[in-house]
């Protein structure tokens, strides 16, 4: 079974978000920063080399596969903002409708940039998530 290689470590969530090259963009990485700590009463931590987690939790897939992955986590990635939201939307299509423009995948959420967005409706999004996964999950 192949060893998953996005994994907690010591690099320093404020270098890699300083490291942002377009100004708006590592400004609202930090707005997302600061939002999530706010919700989440963690202190964020790289996973890998462009994931920011907050918390993390132990899941085992139907396959087998074990690990451990943030409970909810950020990336600034070139083409947009992604939030990682563990549960995925099935359960947020409301919050989803009123969230402004935006992408999903399975558990992604992709925002061009946060002005794109109601920012109460994403953090009431980011809380739910949160809950549903502290509720569901163990969480280290």
């Amino acid at each position: 079974m192949a060893e998953l290689k996005t994994k907690k470590n010591d690099a320093s969530v404020a270098d890699f978000l300083n490291a942002v090259e377009k100004d708006q963009k590592r400004a609202d990485a930090w707005t997302i920063l600061e939002m999530i700590q706010t919700i989440t009463g963690d202190e964020p931590s790289m996973w890998g080399d462009s994931i920011v987690g907050f918390g993390a939790y132990h899941y085992e897939t139907k396959a087998g596969t074990k690990g451990d992955w943030p409970v909810v986590g950020f990336s600034p990635r070139k083409r947009n903002l992604t939030l990682y939201v563990m549960p995925g939307f099935g359960e947020f299509d409301d919050l989803l409708s009123k969230l402004g423009k935006h992408k999903t995948g399975v558990g992604c959420l992709y925002i061009n940039k946060l002005a794109d967005v109601d920012l109460d409706v994403l953090r009431d999004l980011v809380a739910q998530s949160v809950e549903h996964m502290r509720a569901n999950y163990e969480i280290l």
